[in-house]
């Protein structure tokens, strides 16, 4: 279960003012080291930070495979105590050990390709060529009946224990052909949650996810589609819409991208003969 934490506030309804608690979702940053070296400090909920990091090194090309991964670690030797007496920071610093035949400091451009995809301020045509570079398009053959794309909604809402008790969480959830729920994550970053769910799939040696959809509560992003194509998802499905640098990544990638899933109905922004009629 994920954290969250009761605070006292004001709530109105209508001209009445009341006192009362409500339960938050908690947000803390979580600092990802690759052999003690510090790489990124990401704002996410914490739980499941492991597979947090093994998902963001996977789809920024830091790494191909769950071998490459030798121990992901909390860092306790930073640890520091508190005036309370209680422990800080105990699990907010991640370190990843990569295996000896992977050495990080010598992989051609990766630090310019990791701030390339981490960034949202580079010319969008530039950022689709870094990614078509490092990942081809999905040749896959996958198809799905348009019914179990309408069961996918509400599947991964009924999963949602915090959301439900704070409404405060983005979610995604990873689901077989058929539309049973495999991995279900949340944090209050779609991206996280989007990473926590692949890196799980990563470290249960499931990638590539090529007979596989995602559903992502909220919209979807390019930072999504790129994900989704690190892993060779070939369905990627949103609550709400998608931005027009993921559509033309989806487009790009061969990726079938679907937004305002709501009910029976749906949008279908790229490479719609993926989706079959149920007769």
């Amino acid at each position: 279960m994920l954290p969250t934490s009761t605070k006292l506030i004001t709530r109105w309804a209508a001209a009445e003012p009341m006192r009362v608690e409500d339960e938050l979702v908690v947000e803390e940053p979580l600092e990802i080291r690759v052999g003690q070296q510090s790489l990124i400090v990401v704002m996410r909920t914490p739980g499941h930070d492991f597979e947090l990091a093994a998902g963001f090194l996977y789809t920024e090309s830091l790494i191909t495979s769950g071998d490459d991964i030798e121990i992901i670690a909390y860092c306790e030797e930073d640890v520091q105590e508190t005036q309370d007496g209680s422990l800080s920071s105990l699990e907010n610093i991640v370190n990843v050990q990569l295996t000896e035949e992977l050495d990080l400091d010598t992989q051609s451009g990766w630090q310019r390709n990791f701030h390339a995809n981490a960034s949202c301020g580079l010319c969008g045509k530039m950022t689709i060529e870094s990614v078509r570079q490092q990942v081809s398009p999905l040749d896959s053959g996958f198809c799905v009946n348009q019914g179990v794309l309408y069961q996918l909604n509400d599947r991964l809402r009924e999963a949602q224990s915090v959301f439900e008790k704070t409404g405060g969480l983005h979610a995604a959830g990873l689901f077989s052909e058929t539309g049973e729920l495999l991995i279900v994550r949340e944090d209050i970053g779609r991206h996280n949650a989007v990473d926590k769910v692949i890196g799980q799939a990563l470290l249960s040696d499931l990638v590539p996810l090529e007979r596989h959809i995602l559903m992502v509560s909220g919209r979807a992003s390019f930072e999504i589609v790129q994900k989704a194509l690190f892993a060779r998802i070939p369905v990627v499905v949103a609550v709400s819409a998608a931005s027009t640098l993921a559509v033309d990544l989806a487009q790009e990638g061969n990726l079938t991208l679907v937004g305002f899933m709501r009910g029976q109905s749906m949008a279908v922004y790229s490479r719609p003969a993926r989706i079959r009629r149920e007769s």
